[in-house]
């Protein structure tokens, strides 16, 4: 039973982990698996088989009611750093030709990518899409200089899921943590704490995406004009003052590993709520006898009043410069995963096989998208996620978001530690600027 429990552990934390664009392993791109030369074969590189790949399976399913002769080649890779290289070493060498034709990437690296080597992509520009059919935060990443390269396909949008029996028990619903400041959060959180032991909060923080989840539901970001914006950014010294009274009055848990995170915070039971993208629900029902005591809301705000929406990781499909046939390409993609006639199809089964959520805003009135969730009180959460994305804020983004993570999250241990918080975000944004070359 034991070696069971572990095994489902250890896969749903990959699954999670890929979603947010983390890594199983940074090794060499796979082997083989360069574009098809056949007229009704696409070859695409693609991480997770517990996520990512059954969501091109079921792609693939959809399309064949089109075109009964279709196949699509998917080659593994051990995580996304295998495509990056792949991308890299076919670019940097000026032969394409070991590139399939479409590719996985994530969503907060690829402008880095089309910028550095513009050769190894395809735009879809042309595709029948209904662009509109996408929330402006998801396209954000993909639509670079006005030209779109990219095809959405998990939808991060960030929930926070409560524990609703855990409220109750201190007089609260998910309507009074709905739209409500993080000062009052705070006072919730602190009652919780008090009255039933449970924190109402955690994260990794060795990678902390708490700061840029709750600056985007304030339509803000970490970088101005391209460069960090840490020491000068009134909203993210309120959200770091937040963040560090949390964790001293012990209604934030700030895990210092992904594995404390998932395992003991969440899968442990010490926690009565979880705010992250909404790729870590399978971990939070990995604990079948909370089934019935989940209920997922928007994010708090600085100054309440208001419901606050952001995305934390996601990925979307790119055709590569060797690709051999755009046409099919861009048609497969447009019909599946852009909104077309096989979409729905495609999203359905990807939702049922892999948990991979829409960010199709058609595609998730289907039954299965509109259906309620045991799990959580019976509440439609995946129609509820789609709505949620739609309203997610474009924000400033970087090709430095992880080294702002990094040195961010530095800054909040030393803050914790007695550290003067001007200082330590002076330390944190001189930091990125040098790894910038600022």
């Amino acid at each position: 039973m034991k070696k069971t429990l572990a095994l489902i552990l250890a896969l749903l934390m990959v699954m999670s982990l890929a979603a947010c664009g983390g890594e199983t392993a940074a090794n060499t791109p796979a082997e083989g698996g360069a574009a098809s030369g056949d007229s009704n074969t696409l070859t695409v590189y693609a991480w997770d088989a517990n996520f990512n790949i059954p969501a091109l399976r079921a792609a693939e399913a959809a399309y064949q009611k089109k075109n009964p002769d279709f196949k699509l080649e998917i080659v593994e890779q051990s995580g996304s750093t295998d495509v990056e290289n792949a991308i890299t070493l076919a670019a940097q060498s000026n032969d394409l030709s070991t590139l399939p034709d479409i590719v996985l990437f994530q969503d907060h690296y690829i402008q880095r990518y089309v910028r550095d080597y513009p050769t190894a992509w395809t735009p879809v520009e042309g595709a029948p899409i209904d662009w509109n059919d996408f929330g402006a935060e998801k396209l954000s990443y993909s639509t670079i200089e006005g030209v779109h390269y990219g095809v959405p396909v998990d939808n991060g949008t960030a929930i926070f899921a409560y524990r609703t029996d855990i409220l109750e028990q201190c007089g609260y619903t998910i309507d009074d943590v709905t739209g409500i400041s993080w000062d009052r959060w705070l006072e919730i959180a602190r009652e919780v704490k008090d009255k039933t032991g449970f924190a109402l909060l955690s994260m990794d923080h060795s990678g902390d995406d708490l700061p840029y989840m709750m600056l985007q539901a304030e339509g803000s970001s970490q970088f101005l004009d391209g460069k960090p914006n840490f020491v000068n950014n009134d909203k993210m010294k309120k959200i770091i003052e937040i963040i560090v009274t949390g964790a001293n009055d012990g209604t934030i848990i700030l895990a210092n590993s992904w594995s404390e995170y998932t395992d003991q915070t969440i899968v442990g039971n010490q926690v009565a709520g979880v705010m992250n993208g909404n790729w870590i629900i399978p971990t939070i029902s990995l604990v079948e006898e909370n089934s019935g005591k989940w209920a997922i809301t928007s994010l708090p705000t600085i100054d309440g009043g208001k419901e606050g929406y952001a995305a934390n990781g996601g990925s979307s499909l790119y055709i590569t410069g060797n690709c051999k046939n755009v046409d099919l390409a861009k048609d497969f993609l447009a019909y599946t995963f852009g909104g077309g006639e096989g979409a729905m199809e495609t999203y359905d089964n990807a939702l049922r096989n892999g948990g991979v959520i829409t960010c199709c805003i058609s595609a998730a009135q289907s039954d299965v998208y509109q259906e309620g969730v045991a799990f959580f009180g019976g509440q439609p959460i995946y129609a509820t996620i789609v709505e949620m994305g739609a309203h997610v804020p474009v924000v400033e983004q970087s090709d430095y978001h992880y080294n702002a993570r990094t040195n961010v999250g530095n800054a909040i241990t030393n803050i914790q530690n007695g550290g003067d918080l001007e200082a330590e975000l002076q330390t944190a944004e001189d930091q990125v600027n040098f790894e910038m070359g600022n």
